[in-house]
């Protein structure tokens, strides 16, 4: 882990889009700021942006810059891989996609109770240290969506595991579904170092509500991104903070006030915990767009884009979210009274969130 420098990380599931692809041209130059503020850690993984992700790794950063200048990170995500003699293919063909001999961090994907029982029967975490052992990866760890006490199960059952990727921001620090202060003190409890994911949730604490943005503009400076990012670097172990940033302007904001890091004050905590009140007064989704629920979804629903629209008329009340409503679904060819109840959303959701009502909810508001 020496090779890390400062704790704030390049996560590369957003990335910006253009016509369907990665817009490769203003990620290079995203890459080449970021590697020029003196940053240098990467976090992609095979499914993100439908293997677009790992390819824009190559394109944009390992075909350009040599090995010692950059931290890469991957993830064995359980949809890719059925049996334990898939698992070598798989890791062997994400090398490739992202032009690498070794990855520094090997994440297995989104452990929980659901899917972790799927891994063990697999040996996937006994591989993963295999492949440490013969130097394809530099250290083991998980990234994890679930209970404190899954995640001491996991690491009660593998000690040798030395990273675990959180979800943790303001808004879901004491959330009775995310856990997010518990889960990361069952982190710490273990000695075990915490990379942060979701620090602004998806962008939700970004694009804030007007009161809220007054509470932070009442500090004199600062951007919402800076105080929720610098929330959540501020904790004692924390080895990094991935910030999923997908235009040229969160680049550079996210990396100037990272650059001269400091943790909130007493007087910018204050402010966080008031917005913080005014965001449980919304009522708002909880989604942060991670997009898990949409691949298996059998009639199309573009459910992120839904919650977005049911968001945004619960912030503005006024024609536009019926509008965009509209264009989304018909742009997918599906609206939130097309979802059948199979439940395979549900089931996927990091956030543990009820798709099925919701959507019906969606479908009350927008399709009378």
């Amino acid at each position: 882990m020496e090779k890390i420098k400062r704790n704030f990380g390049f996560g590369c599931m957003r990335l910006p889009m253009q016509d369907g692809d990665v817009d490769l041209e203003q990620t290079k130059r995203m890459v080449d700021l970021f590697l020029e503020r003196g940053f240098n850690y990467f976090d992609t993984a095979h499914g993100y942006l439908d293997g677009k992700s790992e390819r824009a790794i190559r394109e944009c950063l390992t075909s350009r810059y040599p090995r010692e200048r950059y931290i890469l990170t991957n993830k064995l995500s359980g949809n890719f891989f059925e049996k334990e003699e898939d698992i070598r293919p798989l890791f062997e063909r994400q090398l490739a996609a992202c032009g690498v001999e070794y990855f520094d961090f090997y994440l297995m994907h989104a452990q929980g109770a659901r899917n972790y029982p799927h891994y063990r029967e697999c040996r996937a975490y006994e591989t993963a240290f295999a492949l440490k052992r013969e130097g394809k990866v530099r250290h083991v760890g998980i990234s994890f969506h679930d209970s404190p006490e899954m995640l001491e199960q996991i690491l009660t059952d593998y000690p040798e595991i030395e990273a675990v990727q959180i979800q943790f921001n303001y808004l879901d620090f004491d959330d009775p579904a995310i856990q997010s202060r518990a889960v990361y003190e069952m982190a710490r409890k273990h000695g075990k170092s915490v990379i942060i994911m979701e620090p602004v949730k998806g962008g939700r604490l970004v694009d804030l509500p007007e009161e809220a943005k007054a509470v932070f503009s009442a500090l004199g400076g600062g951007s919402p991104a800076s105080y929720a990012i610098r929330f959540a670097a501020g904790f004692e172990g924390v080895m990094m903070v991935l910030s999923g940033m997908s235009d040229l302007l969160q680049m550079q904001d996210n990396s100037a006030f990272m650059a001269d890091f400091k943790p909130l004050d007493e007087t910018e905590r204050a402010a966080v915990d008031e917005v913080r009140r005014i965001f449980k007064t919304k009522n708002f989704i909880p989604c942060t767009a991670c997009r898990y629920c949409v691949p298996g979804c059998p009639q199309g629903v573009p459910i992120p884009e839904i919650f977005a629209t049911v968001n945004a008329q619960k912030l503005h009340q006024n024609w536009n979210s019926r509008f965009y409503y509209s264009v989304v679904c018909g742009k997918a060819g599906a609206q939130a009274s097309d979802c059948v109840g199979c439940g395979r959303c549900e089931s996927v959701c990091p956030q543990h969130l009820q798709i099925r009502e919701l959507l019906r909810e969606a479908a009350r508001e927008f399709e009378n």
